[in-house]
């Protein structure tokens, strides 16, 4: 979040584009109404804040050409790739055209291998970042993840350190969505 918003200072874009770190976000506020998303979407919901789309930077870090470094929740393993060497964007079904349209955005803007699901919020995994806050407010939201704990064995523990990221990725995968949401946020209304 901190390099896209560094790379947004440099243009000036047609729309407005705010970078918001959210505090609760996990165990105990988590799902709460003390999570740091679910005030800040119920306030802008309050406002009748024009939220057109709230993207949840999940964890992004991880990234690995080995066969079996993917696993998935039940039956997608049949539809995704078993590298863990992918970006994924994750929707709710009534997020998916924006979903679907920021996906073009991206795969138009980087080579970055991308993947993308509109599915169930009670799958383990898609409903457990800051977007689910605006989904609760009917705001158009996904996540973009590494797909976390599916992907990366050092998930929320003490083995979660910066050396186990996989930067030059990281770089590639960053600069892409940079481009994407650039490219969004310059269109026509």
């Amino acid at each position: 979040m901190l390099e896209l918003s560094r790379l947004f200072a440099t243009v000036e874009p047609e729309k407005s584009l705010r970078f918001v770190a959210f505090t609760n976000e996990e165990p105990p506020f988590y799902a709460s109404d003390q999570q740091g998303s679910a005030v800040y979407a119920r306030e802008a919901r309050k406002r009748g804040d024009n939220i057109r789309l709230m993207v949840s930077l999940e964890t992004i870090g991880s990234y690995s050409h080995v066969p079996g470094s993917q696993s998935y929740p039940p039956l997608f393993r049949f539809f995704y790739p078993d590298q863990g060497n992918f970006i994924a964007f994750v929707s709710n079904f009534s997020s998916r055209n924006m979903m679907r349209k920021f996906v073009r955005a991206f795969r138009a803007s980087t080579e970055f291998p991308a993947e993308y699901v509109a599915t169930f919020a009670a799958i383990p995994g898609v409903s457990w970042s800051d977007h689910r806050s605006f989904w609760r407010q009917h705001y158009d939201a996904f996540m973009i993840t590494d797909t976390a704990f599916y992907r990366y064995p050092h998930y929320h523990s003490s083995e979660d350190t910066p050396e186990k990221l996989n930067y030059d990725e990281f770089t590639r995968m960053t600069n892409g969505l940079f481009k994407a949401l650039l490219s969004l946020v310059e269109e026509a209304n």
